[in-house]
């Protein structure tokens, strides 16, 4: 039991000195929002009832805003890190909690670097780009001629992450996954994955990029291929 709260303390500490790196004012934001929270709980409270239940119950409810700020500066600093990176889009779909995403990193990827993955899920296939648009449109393109003509029967998405015109940022990869449609069960999605694994990548070997990324305030996930 020690020991794992050791690990957990250490765990904790890493992840902050790694968030504070990038965001510099996190120990006034994390402060700040634990008592304005409390505060806006206990004053009811306390005048509602009595001043000791306000703070009994203004106290935890200050720790979890404070605990669920934290969580999402981490969430930030670790894509960060991490954006602009090779594979860095495959490593956060399969860090997702709950992951239900089948992925394939690098099924193409260009001299350049510039890459697309494979994403298997409930809405069909989802092939990711990253890199510029003007090389990256033509490389989904053919993938997705690639992927229509094994499963020409599933629906097939194409979103690019980047900092360019029609491209999301990767902290909103997850987003954009979340709002696509749910067109298959479970049990097509494995049939599916098990089709698609003939077609390989050119480069399915390739480590996606190594780095923290933070799933909650109290637990660090290393991404696969570290």
């Amino acid at each position: 039991m020690a020991g794992r709260i050791r690990t957990t303390l250490s765990s904790l500490a890493q992840n902050w000195r790694m968030t504070q790196k990038v965001h510099r004012a996190l120990p006034l934001e994390v402060g700040g929002i634990a008592i304005a929270a409390g505060v806006v709980v206990a004053v009811p409270v306390g005048l509602w009832l009595n001043w000791l239940t306000g703070i009994l119950i203004g106290v935890p409810v200050g720790l979890l805003a404070a605990t669920f700020w934290f969580s999402r500066r981490a969430m930030n600093a670790a894509y960060s890190q991490i954006a602009g990176q090779p594979g860095a889009a495959a490593a956060v779909i399969q860090s997702l909690r709950g992951n239900n995403w089948l992925v394939t990193p690098a099924v193409a990827i260009s001299k350049s670097q510039d890459m697309v993955s494979r994403v298997v899920g409930k809405p069909g296939v989802i092939l990711i780009g990253e890199g510029p648009s003007s090389r990256i449109v033509p490389m989904l393109a053919n993938e997705r001629k690639r992927t229509a003509r094994w499963l020409p029967e599933v629906p097939i998405y194409e979103i690019q992450v980047g900092d360019g015109e029609d491209q999301i940022p990767l902290t909103k990869l997850q987003k954009s996954l979340n709002k696509l449609p749910r067109n298959l069960r479970g049990g097509e999605v494995t049939e599916i994955r098990r089709r698609l694994d003939a077609l390989g990548g050119v480069a399915s070997s390739m480590p996606i990029p190594k780095g923290p990324m933070p799933t909650s305030a109290r637990q660090v996930r290393r991404q696969r291929g570290a």
